[in-house]
């Protein structure tokens, strides 16, 4: 009788054990399953087209009404949400529209990094358009004006030189600068749109009415808003006015005029209809991607 109870108990106890392990290798399997499976993924950032947000500043601000720059609200929405957050722009202007209320926004914004002058003009920046962005979105087709370099005496950017020897090889001649960019108050007449990069008169000495018209052409073919301008127009000789759209270091005066030459207008202060060659319009990074 004692050894059968005794059979009985081991039998029970191991009839425990068999259930207990059950559960506590169950328990330890779904551990090391739980432990095993993937943690989801972030959520990628939404992607700022820098080309097609800085277009948008040049351009919004001069239209007579609310239309978006084609290709850019998305951009530019993104941009505004980020003004919003740092209580830089009201609530009612985040509309993919990059007016003026935006580009006050962000001139506040280029202010509180400490920028000042042309790097607080409201046109975004590289630096600035990813401060602004950090952990809300990424910066695509970044442009930049380059280093300063000499030309015929004056001061342009990289960029802007690169355009004009451009030009030079679709002319099949060379151009010579009668104005510079980086002159602030040099040339009065000028009204402030030589004050920063991506600017330029070029000299028309001895060239004919159709050579003028041919190098407005090809400088309206590699990004630049040109035109040929007469001493009918103001108080200045004849020469041609040329500012490279998309330069991040235009001044006020010139985003206006590069602004208004996609909007079909003359550039000058009269805000008159173009004079100059009719070419299909881009920037200088748009040329390059197709030539």
């Amino acid at each position: 009788m004692k050894l059968t109870r005794t059979r009985a108990a081991i039998t029970g106890l191991l009839a425990t054990f068999a259930v207990t392990g059950a559960i506590t290798g169950g328990l330890a399997a779904g551990a090391v399953q739980a432990s095993a499976a993937p943690h989801a993924a972030p959520a990628a950032l939404p992607a700022v087209d820098m080309e097609a947000t800085v277009l948008a500043a040049q351009i919004d601000p001069r239209r007579a009404d609310d239309t978006l720059t084609p290709g850019a609200k998305e951009s530019v929405l993104a941009v505004e949400q980020a003004l919003q957050a740092r209580h830089l722009l009201d609530a009612r202007w985040v509309d993919g529209y990059f007016g003026t209320e935006t580009i006050a926004a962000y001139a506040a914004y280029q202010r509180s990094l400490g920028y000042s002058g042309l790097a607080a003009n409201g046109l975004p920046g590289a630096t600035s358009l990813a401060a602004l962005g950090e952990n809300r979105y990424t910066v695509t087709k970044k442009i930049g004006p380059g280093a300063k370099v000499q030309r015929d005496g004056y001061t342009v950017d990289a960029r802007t030189q690169a355009m004009l020897a451009e030009a030079e090889r679709l002319l099949g001649f060379t151009l010579v600068l009668s104005q510079g960019s980086y002159n602030p108050g040099g040339d009065p007449s000028s009204a402030g749109t030589h004050d920063g990069g991506g600017v330029v008169d070029i000299s028309v000495t001895g060239m004919s009415a159709d050579t003028r018209t041919s190098v407005a052409r090809a400088l309206r073919q590699v990004g630049f808003a040109a035109w040929v301008r007469n001493p009918n127009q103001g108080d200045w000789p004849w020469h041609i006015h040329a500012a490279a759209i998309n330069d991040t270091d235009l001044s006020s005066q010139a985003q206006h005029q590069t602004g208004d030459y996609y909007l079909g207008l003359n550039g000058l202060a009269d805000r008159g209809a173009d004079d100059g060659p009719r070419v299909p319009i881009h920037t200088w990074e748009e040329y390059q991607r197709t030539h």
